[in-house]
């Protein structure tokens, strides 16, 4: 990896889209699970910040900011996962998850997503995407990017469908925890991941928030039964992560209510997004 380690990393910042957006705040009883670094629960990197569960192994929630004028074309060659030398190597799930099955790392903040500004910066951004604290496990299905689907898409789909403004935009995601997720390799996996985007449109704050499940079957092979997208409120999403998202995020968000994911449709294509 070709960091640039004087290069500051200043992490998610609120301020992005003009109006102040708090990354999530996590349920008060989550506190003591989170790992410290610095004196703060909240790691930065290059453009994105993140939680870290020391009972997980993952990120609670990343936040990114994009800079749709600014992106650069960055190569990924001669990039590869490391764990963050900052943090505990035994609080991050490395390459001991992933090798020898079909479980993919999947990058949590999408590393097109990260690479702007000057050049030095957009390099420091991509080498930093690729810490397993930004890493989360997918089935290959769905995260390799000719099979991705609506989820692997939601990013390009506001900037294709909405007049966002400025062509900013700050996103937040991780992975829903569940006590009865399936383990692996002494690893429960999250069969759930969430998302909301958040941006500008003639002046106006706006949000999305969608869901991605993941069915993973009791069997070694680690089968894909399926996995499906769906779009659905701020709301919904809070009770499933304990984390509470920032009050103008929650006004924004039009979205009504809808039955569980058994009971209603999936984001078959971009289409079908309510921006």
């Amino acid at each position: 990896m070709a960091q640039d380690q004087d290069f500051h990393r200043g992490g998610y910042f609120p301020g992005f889209l003009g109006e102040t957006l708090e990354p999530p705040v996590i349920d008060a009883t989550l506190e003591d699970d989170s790992v410290q670094h610095e004196g703060s629960a909240i790691i930065t990197y290059t453009h994105f910040s993140l939680v870290l569960s020391k009972s997980r192994g993952f990120a609670r929630w990343v936040a990114w900011n994009i800079d749709g004028g600014q992106l650069k074309r960055v190569s990924r060659k001669g990039n590869s996962f490391i764990k963050d030398p900052r943090i505990p190597a035994a609080f991050q799930n490395g390459d001991e998850l992933y090798s020898g099955n079909r479980l993919d790392r999947g990058h949590l903040a999408r590393r097109a997503d990260l690479v702007w500004g000057e050049l030095p910066e957009a390099n420091s951004a991509n080498d930093d995407s690729f810490f397993f604290t930004n890493i989360a496990p997918h089935m290959d299905d769905f995260n390799q990017s000719s099979k991705d689907g609506v989820w692997g898409r939601l990013e390009e789909a506001v900037f294709a469908d909405v007049d966002v403004q400025d062509l900013k935009v700050s996103v937040f995601g991780g992975p829903v925890f569940q006590d009865n997720d399936r383990e692996y390799r002494g690893v429960r996996l999250p069969r759930e991941y969430w998302k909301v985007i958040a941006y500008v449109e003639q002046g106006v704050l706006k949000c999305s928030a969608f869901l991605l499940t993941q069915n993973l079957n009791p069997f070694e092979a680690l089968d894909l039964d399926e996995f499906r997208a769906f779009q659905v409120s701020t709301a919904e999403l809070e009770e499933r992560t304990n984390l509470r998202f920032a009050n103008a995020l929650r006004s924004v968000d039009g979205f009504a209510p809808l039955p569980p994911a058994g009971g209603r449709e999936p984001l078959n294509d971009s289409a079908d997004i309510h921006w």
